[in-house]
């Protein structure tokens, strides 16, 4: 591409689930490190999952430090941590029907959820070679 008058390299970068969109990545970008992360393999997706099971989830009762932390790991996508904050909203929400089928999420957790599950199911998915609405299933299926 051409920026200020220089020819830079740049990584195409066409996302398998929208397909309308493009990302350009610069090749020479010292971040290029923390913008492009690799996609992990079958057995990695196992090995995540796995350790996750069964596992004890705390929610984080202050609304403003569980968006800063969830914020983060957002901007993280750290896998592990990603699928815990989904683990835990989902844990939480399913708390609040108990209580009342009227309680629900306040709208920045479903919002957490939804990037945080939008995040892990398409790479789930199409390492897997399933369809994204399967990956959270296929996640609870994963008990130890």
């Amino acid at each position: 591409m051409c920026i200020d008058e220089k020819i830079r390299p740049y990584y195409v970068l066409k996302p398998v689930y929208h397909t309308a969109s493009t990302v350009y990545v610069s090749a020479i970008s010292d971040r290029r490190k923390t913008e492009i992360r690799h996609i992990l393999s079958a057995d990695e997706i196992f090995s995540v999952v796995k350790k996750m099971s069964g596992k004890d989830f705390t929610w984080i009762k202050d609304n403003r430090k569980r968006k800063e932390i969830y914020g983060q790991i957002l901007a993280d996508g750290n896998r592990s941590e990603l699928l815990k904050m989904i683990k835990t909203l989902h844990w939480h929400k399913q708390e609040l029907k108990n209580i009342s089928k009227d309680r629900k999420l306040q709208n920045s957790d479903e919002d957490f959820l939804k990037y945080a599950e939008n995040a892990l199911c398409e790479e789930f998915a199409y390492v897997l070679n399933i369809k994204r609405e399967e990956v959270i299933p296929f996640i609870y299926a994963q008990r130890l």
